[in-house]
């Protein structure tokens, strides 16, 4: 049990939700693009934003962190330490400001070709986050070549690898979790990657099993449960097992409420189980205090417009600003988003189509392959928009219920 505290700890569930939420974090950045053209208030009186309160006691702990720096400005332990708690900042709030803190903390570490093994592991964490992988891939296999009982390199490795479709190397970087984590994890690692690789159902059961067996284990913080449970949902709504997938997101949002709010990521997953349900009106209770972050900001959007509601109007063109300026900033960590955004409120199935190609290229996960195949059956001009994308399905043996509508119109059999 000794040796790796951040394992035991909402860290850890950190580190594998860090990648599944990068697009998350990183299409907010367009948010903040949006908002800066200078702007006049109506009235004095007008709020422009909330600042966090200084009794915060997270913020209590960031001015804990920077004092301590400040004092010591070349300890890379209190910068590691600093840059950890932003980063879990980023992941709970959405705000993609805390990731910029975090690569301040670790400055004068940041650009060295060998820094210390916890600022690596944090670089990476950051490199991915704004889908640099193959930089993100390089300081994991670094800081494994020092350091092979580093579990936490190991699991952010197979994570990245996941992410790219690189199935066979992300299991074998799961298979280094067994003698160096709880069984749980390894387990989660494992099965995550199986549900997506031709073994579905399998996957599915031996992680519902293995939580089942942990959940009330004293080891297993909420961080964990939040995560696995997640997982699960969206496990069973790939099989079509609406009915179980409902109790595990409801169940991860109970674990989410207790420990704070649910972050960005469970909303997002949910909020498309909704929406695939016809569930619009639940999707905009969900989401219609979470809009500052554009991920959720688009799911209720898309809820609006399936209302038909007149608001739907302001918050697409709220989108289109927030894409705009991205897109004049060079910014593409968020096409998948994106092309959402185009096809299905935009209305423009070409523009779509280029947009979830050029994310496709970079990472190819089932909401990629799914909007990608939907993007290329509205484009019924292009007969090979869809042929590498189908081929990958094929040989990964991806199980999605949510395809089969769309691979009927392409004409294939799922």
């Amino acid at each position: 049990m000794s040796g790796f505290p951040d394992l035991y700890s909402p860290m850890l569930y950190l580190y594998m939700r860090l990648l599944l939420t990068s697009v998350f974090i990183c299409f907010a950045l367009s948010h903040f693009a949006a908002q800066a053209t200078p702007y006049i208030p109506s009235n004095g009186k007008q709020v422009l934003e909330q600042l966090p309160r200084r009794a915060d006691p997270a913020q209590r702990a960031f001015a804990e962190l920077r004092r301590r720096l400040a004092e010591k400005p070349a300890d890379p332990t209190i910068a590691s330490e600093l840059a950890q708690a932003y980063i879990n900042a980023a992941r709970n709030d959405g705000d993609p400001r805390y990731l910029g803190y975090a690569q301040a903390a670790l400055k004068p570490w940041w650009n060295l070709p060998n820094p210390p093994i916890p600022v690596l592991v944090l670089r990476a964490t950051i490199l991915q986050s704004t889908h640099q992988f193959p930089a993100a891939l390089a300081d994991l296999n670094s800081v494994l070549k020092q350091d092979r009982g580093n579990a936490q390199a190991w699991l952010t490795r197979a994570t990245v690898l996941q992410v790219q479709g690189q199935f066979a190397q992300a299991k074998a970087s799961c298979m280094h979790l067994y003698p160096l984590a709880p069984e749980l994890i390894t387990l989660t690692c494992l099965h995550n990657i199986g549900s997506l690789n031709g073994e579905a159902a399998n996957s599915y059961a031996a992680l519902s099993a293995a939580y089942k067996k942990y959940e009330k284990n004293a080891d297993t913080d909420s961080g964990t449960k939040i995560w696995v449970t997640t997982l699960l949902a969206e496990m069973a709504a790939r099989l079509g097992d609406a009915k179980t997938a409902e109790a595990w997101y409801q169940l991860a949002l109970t674990l989410g409420s207790g420990s704070g709010s649910p972050d960005s990521y469970l909303l997002g997953s949910y909020a498309d189980f909704l929406l695939d349900q016809q569930r619009p009106a639940e999707v905009v209770t969900l989401l219609k205090n979470r809009t500052s972050i554009d991920a959720l900001l688009l799911r209720y959007a898309l809820a609006l417009q399936v209302q038909q509601s007149p608001a739907a109007a302001r918050q697409i063109n709220l989108l289109d600003q927030r894409f705009e300026a991205a897109m004049l900033r060079g910014d593409t960590v968020h096409q998948r988003e994106q092309a959402r955004y185009e096809l299905l409120l935009n209305k423009r199935p070409a523009i779509a189509l280029k947009l979830a190609q050029s994310n496709w290229a970079i990472q190819k996960e089932a909401a990629d392959l799914r909007i990608l195949l939907e993007a290329a059956a509205q484009n019924p001009k292009d007969q090979q928009s869809a042929s590498d994308a189908l081929t990958w399905l094929r040989q990964n043996k991806l199980e999605d219920i949510t395809l089969k509508p769309t691979l009927a119109r392409l004409g294939v059999k799922p």
